[in-house]
């Protein structure tokens, strides 16, 4: 079975232009043409366009994801290379979610803050009831998270 680039961007919650512009960046040699020069999409094309929108998810640059599909198609030779990429890509991964962990513990700290903010019905009771922990929990999470808890 065949399908559109309509169909296809359908599929996949991606627009025509989008299918389009990776064809240009190559990036789907593997899609068939009719002889009208009508791209037709294959299931197994689905699948590769679902592990390129997974690479450019990880903020990996059109570049290194055309590398990898040129890896692919010069087959068993790469293994090693792809392998490679993959393990430079967790290692980005991890980092950015290290990052969002730490975020994250900045955003549950203002959450509480502006949970008891709410509770008392004004700021001021951190000014007054937490007034001597403040800079210890302050100068807490900013060694934890690296980011200032101010705002």
């Amino acid at each position: 079975m065949t399908y559109s680039i309509s169909e296809v961007a359908k599929k996949l919650n991606l627009t025509v232009y989008t299918l389009r512009y990776y064809d240009k960046e190559g990036l789907m040699p593997f899609v068939e043409r009719n002889s009208t020069g009508t791209r037709q999409f294959k299931d197994s094309d689905i699948d590769f366009l679902k592990i390129i929108q997974c690479l450019k998810a990880t903020g990996m640059p059109i570049k290194d994801i055309r590398e990898f599909i040129a890896w692919c198609s010069e087959g068993d030779t790469t293994l090693r290379q792809r392998y490679d990429m993959f393990t430079e890509r967790k290692a980005s991964v991890e980092a950015q979610m290290e990052e969002l962990r730490r975020t994250m513990e900045v955003i549950e700290h203002k959450r509480s803050y502006y949970q008891q903010a709410i509770e008392a019905g004004t700021e001021s009771i951190h000014k007054t009831v937490l007034a001597p922990n403040r800079e210890h929990v302050a100068s807490s999470l900013s060694k934890r998270t690296g980011i200032s808890p101010v705002c």
